[in-house]
């Protein structure tokens, strides 16, 4: 079993569509006797999600829609493993260093954080995998690519 594991949502509720299920999911927990395992945080600072990436086990981003998905970039740099929706951007900004799942089959969602939690060889090659993989989202490669996209367009 996983007696050990807790699970700490954070963000910003009020300001998220997740709040009309805050109040439910908090009532939950508290049915379910599950208040010191399940953390809500409220808003985290930027500079401080960090030493939450670094405590973790593993990221789970069980998002619907993902422009980006920088919170899997920077779980990945700081070596926790991913374990994420298979909608939107995600697939592609972690690549084949995640596990991914249906973020409406529950099922599917609870073997995919079951199979990472529950393989400690697994999470280890995950979090190299990540580390390496957040490494291609930098800055100056961003920059790079740009630079030779200009170049392109000035030697047509």
């Amino acid at each position: 079993g996983f007696s050990d594991v807790k699970l700490v949502l954070v963000g910003d509720y009020k300001n998220d569509t997740f709040y009309s299920d805050y109040t439910s999911l908090k009532m939950l927990v508290e049915q379910l006797n599950l208040t010191d395992r399940v953390i809500f945080t409220g808003f985290i600072e930027d500079g401080d999600l960090v030493y939450l990436y670094n405590a973790a086990s593993l990221l789970a981003f069980p998002s619907l829609e993902e422009g980006f998905g920088l919170p899997a970039i920077e779980a990945m740099a700081c070596g926790a493993p991913v374990v994420a929706s298979n909608r939107g951007s995600l697939p592609e900004i972690v690549g084949n260093a995640g596990r991914f799942f249906d973020p409406y089959d529950q099922p599917a969602i609870a073997e995919a954080l079951c199979q990472v939690l529950g393989d400690d060889e697994l999470r280890k090659k995950m979090s190299v995998m990540g580390v390496m993989r957040a490494q291609q989202f930098t800055w100056d490669r961003a920059a790079q690519d740009t630079l030779a996209i200009f170049r392109e367009l000035v030697e047509r």
